[in-house]
This record gives C-alpha cells, structure tokens and sequence, in this order.
C-alpha cells in the first residue's frame, strides 16, 4: 500500500499509553475530523494536488468535469500545460468560471459570468463541464451553456505533456492558461477527464503530490 489512508483516526494507544494528537513531532496532508462531513476532497487555499506524473495529453478532444463548491470568488480550478504554449486551464476569477485553451496559435476563452458575483461562491454545489473537441470550445455551468468562436480554426492540438494540477500549482511551475495564482478553497468532487471512450475519474489520494489538499471529507461548514 502506498497511499494513505482516507479517514479519521482517534483514542489511539500503544501499550496502554494513549498518544497526543496535539502535539506531533511531525505531520503531513492531516487535517482535524469533522463531525458532519461530505463527500469530496476538501482544498484549505494553500496548494494544490498534481496527478498523473509522467504528464497528460489532452492533444485534440477531452471533456472535463468536476463538481465544486466555494465561498472565495477566486481559485484556479485545473490546468494541464507543455513547455511551449499548448494548454488549458480552469478557473474562478471574480466570481466567473473562465476556460481557457491555446492549441498553440492563441489562447481562447469561454466564460460563465453568473447574474451576481457571488452566485457561485456560496457555499453550495455547482456542476461544471468544459469541452475541447478539436478548435471548438464550450462551458456548461450548472446546465448553463457557454460556447466561444475561435479564430484560430487550424491549430486543433493542445500537445500538453505536464503533470494535472488542481486547485493551484507549484510557484516554479508555468500554466499558459490560467491568468490566476490564487489557490482554490473549498471542496471538489467527481473529476472526470473523457477522451473519447476512456473516460478517467480521479481519486485525490493517490495525487503524487498534495499540499492543503484532504482526500475524501469535505467539512459541511468551512473552518
């Protein structure tokens, strides 16, 4: 087994001596328990979780969705980029989801602004799907469809070859398609990557890295 457990752990002893949670000597991607929890990976607006190490080809097509919810009208969402331009990115920027994809010849963008600023950042869930087919783009935010021209027709590709970061990214990484910095805080769930036939859900614990990020429980109530 290599990959922590996801759950909570109390009253534990060692030879009759019960040990101080309190006051470890070290820690690492612990978090208190909640009495009333959620499903979902619950993000404290630190870091970040980065999956598939070897890097992700998102090349003509994928379909992204996931399940989120904020009260912090900023966040990067995801972003899967190259060393060179290609990428694509999602993320909150006041109170706006935006989708960004640069195939190489230019980035593009689909943006869902909400009537009010804080509408998606309640508190409660919002489901979200971004689709690259080829050069075409499109946002659907909670049954909301956003869909963008690009001028840009010929450039189909995103060669991406990068790690998956989600809810922010290192400082010395570069992301071509996110404009923010901003970690996100709050709660994701359900984040599925679809490329044709092969559609890839991912399990947050088994990120090569997470920093402020805590698989599987979503306190009901931030703290």
């Amino acid at each position: 087994v290599t990959h922590s457990i996801p759950a909570c752990i109390g009253s534990m002893t060692i030879n009759s001596k019960q040990l101080d949670n309190e006051s470890p000597v070290s820690v690492f991607a612990v978090n208190k328990c909640y009495v009333t929890v959620q499903d979902g990976t619950f993000f404290d607006g630190s870091g970040f979780a980065a999956l598939v190490r070897e890097g992700y080809k998102v090349r003509s097509d994928v379909n992204i969705t996931l399940e989120f919810r904020t009260t912090a009208v900023h966040g990067v969402l995801l972003g899967v980029s190259s060393a060179k331009v290609d990428a694509v990115g999602l993320e909150i920027v006041n109170g706006k989801v935006l989708f960004h994809v640069n195939n190489g010849a230019g980035r593009i963008t689909a943006t869902y602004e909400p009537r009010g600023t804080n509408s998606l950042c309640d508190g409660k869930w919002h489901k979200l799907q971004a689709n690259k087919s080829k050069h075409r783009i499109s946002l659907i935010v909670d049954g909301n469809v956003v869909q963008t021209d690009n001028p840009y027709t010929q450039s189909t590709s995103a060669d991406t070859n990068n790690p998956i970061y989600v809810g922010g990214y290192p400082a010395d990484v570069k992301q071509n398609c996110l404009t923010s910095k901003s970690s996100f805080r709050g709660c994701l769930r359900n984040l599925v990557l679809t490329k044709g036939q092969q559609a890839d859900l991912f399990d947050f614990s088994r990120a090569f890295d997470l920093r402020g990020v805590f698989p599987h429980s979503c306190p009901r109530a931030e703290h």
